[in-house]
């Protein structure tokens, strides 16, 4: 097939990543993405969810996972054979597991159909074991045209699997926080991880415990949503808990407040990339206090950007919070360098690196030999 390219002087590139219906970090990027370019004068995008709306006959089965996927799936791929087509780029959004074969190839396979290049942007901190266990995955990887990750923890994974891939980090949107000063720590933390498996709420609770041991006047809040929050709230009132606050998810216009009102970040992640949480805690003065996980230390630099204990030890990370409410000058110089660290998430600097890879991909695709009777400007 031949179709022209670039025409307009604007790179034309598609988002394809989920949804602001289910707050993820995959989709916090990509709606930030798709608000910074506009009025850009080098980028036009479009937005493809991955899970578009059911039509209303069938909107009941929303609530049901299974058949909500099966019955989204046509809807699926019916928006992107009717959209790569129009594009110079697919920016393919991916995470792991059956989430990738479910809405990452489909994208790259219709992507190449249409002759439209592929970004996959690939964000799961379980890359290895998914990787390990979907064979498939590596040949999807092997032949996308850009592979790019967040982290460059993910760039030493892939490596492992014969993979190139290039790093762009994550964004932070400023305008939605605000540095504050923390002279004096107060025993108010907040924890903005969804009630899920691989963030551990309820260490962040434990250690939550072993602090108001220490400091009776503590408080915690809880900001997020998730399938574990009925076991995290037995789990409080089991340990008798006071102080802990439940908020429910935060949106884009309330979640610097929340930053701003507590004094220390806590996070008991087992598995992570590049949390923006991290990040958005770094850009409002709060200091980080966190788990380890595999990626974390190429985002929190130990007695530098922030404290880090093991994976899973509740009582590591209460000892954390301890030390920085006793420690007022660690907790000062924690918070000022993660804040200079928050600068490499700027739009301004990763606008640049994302600008730099769609004009490399655009780059390759002009230097294609032309076939026989194809003009300069088309493309097979």
């Amino acid at each position: 097939m031949i179709r022209p390219h670039i025409t307009s002087g604007k790179v034309r590139v598609a988002i394809v990543a989920p949804s602001l219906r289910y707050i993820g970090g995959q989709a916090v990027q990509a709606d930030l993405l798709l608000r910074l370019w506009q009025q850009d004068a080098d980028v036009e995008t479009i937005f493809l969810p991955i899970d578009p709306r059911l039509p209303r006959w069938c909107a009941w089965a929303a609530r049901i996972p299974g058949l909500r996927t099966l019955l989204r799936q046509p809807i699926y791929i019916a928006s992107l054979l009717r959209a790569l087509a129009d594009v110079d780029i697919a920016h393919i959004f991916a995470s792991s597991y059956w989430s990738f074969l479910i809405a990452a190839a489909p994208a790259w396979a219709v992507a190449k159909l249409r002759g439209t290049k592929t970004l996959l942007n690939y964000r799961s901190g379980d890359a290895r074991d998914h990787l390990q266990r979907f064979p498939s995955t590596v040949f999807v990887m092997s032949r996308v045209d850009e592979l790019v990750v967040p982290t460059p923890y993910l760039i030493g994974v892939l490596g492992e699997f014969g993979l190139r891939p290039v790093t762009v980090p994550n964004l932070v949107d400023l305008s939605q926080f605000r540095y504050r000063p923390r002279p004096q720590l107060q025993p108010h933390l907040i924890c903005t991880r969804g009630f899920s498996t691989y963030y551990q709420v309820d260490v962040v609770v434990r250690a939550f415990a072993e602090v108001k041991r220490a400091y009776p006047d503590a408080l915690l809040d809880l900001v997020g949503e998730g399938p574990l929050e009925a076991e995290i709230r037995h789990l409080v009132a089991t340990l008798n808990l006071a102080d802990i606050r439940f908020t429910g998810p935060a949106s884009r216009q309330e979640i610097g407040n929340y930053y701003d009102q507590a004094d220390i970040f806590i996070n008991a992640s087992s598995v992570d990339a590049m949390p923006v949480s991290v990040i958005e805690a770094f850009r409002a003065g709060t200091p980080v206090v966190t788990t380890s996980p595999e990626a974390m230390p190429y985002l929190v630099e130990h007695e530098r950007t922030g404290l880090l204990s093991p994976v899973g030890d509740d009582k590591a990370l209460a000892a954390s919070v301890i030390r920085l409410l006793r420690d007022h000058a660690l907790a000062i110089s924690l918070a000022e360098n993660a804040y200079r660290e928050s600068r490499k998430f700027e739009w301004s600097v990763v606008r640049e690196q994302w600008l730099g890879v769609y004009q490399r991909m655009l780059e390759s695709l002009a230097s294609r030999p032309v076939p026989e009777g194809a003009s300069a400007g088309s493309l097979p």
